[in-house]
């Protein structure tokens, strides 16, 4: 019988992933709608760069920077810590990537809320917390659903970056992309296929 750890472990890594980037990302999307200061293409430019590079580019950064000799690698080496090479890392790298489509997503679903609706219930006494929760997030869930969607899927089918910094490793880190990349490779055909 096929081995099906990769398909666990890329569920897994999906999984884990979406669950973080729809939470990171739609909190952020909220926090940048509103912002509107000098430095705000800057940081834009920065959170959709994911997108925009090569997996393999953003994989080779996470490495250098969560590297044993880079400034967030140096930093976990205190505290005895190993990321790179293991699932942990896989899931980084699938938030890394899925990221700027869940942002964008929720973006776009902020966007498109009335900002009357809004301002009426903070003018009625609404605390901020209670305009997003109550207000903000439904209206802009259809938005936020196309996001998560893409942010799974994206996620599932992430390879370049997880390579870099998780590696190859049977069981442990192989995700489905992977594992059909080296069956091909490896001229097992059919294994591939399934």
């Amino acid at each position: 019988m096929p081995d099906l750890s990769p398909l666990w472990i890329s569920l897994k890594i999906s999984f884990i992933a979406t669950l973080c980037t729809f939470t990171l990302g739609t909190i952020v999307a909220y926090k940048m709608y509103y912002y509107q200061g000098r430095s705000r293409s800057l940081i834009e430019a920065f959170l959709i760069a994911p997108l925009i590079l090569p997996p393999t580019v953003v994989g080779f950064i996470l490495l250098v920077l969560l590297g044993k000799n880079g400034v967030f690698g140096q930093f976990l080496a205190r505290g005895n810590l190993q990321l790179i090479f293991t699932w942990y890392a896989a899931v980084l790298a699938a938030i890394v990537v899925s990221f700027p489509l869940m942002y964008r997503a929720a973006l776009g679903a902020f966007a498109q809320i009335d900002t009357l609706l809004l301002d009426a219930a903070r003018i009625e006494g609404a605390s901020e917390p209670d305009v997003f929760w109550y207000i903000a997030l439904p209206l802009a869930f259809p938005g936020i659903l196309a996001g998560t969607v893409l942010t799974f899927a994206r996620a599932l089918g992430e390879f370049g970056a997880t390579l870099m910094i998780a590696g190859n490793i049977p069981g442990q880190t192989q995700t489905m992309p992977m594992a059909i990349y080296f069956a091909v490779e490896a001229g097992a055909i059919e294994e591939g296929w399934f």
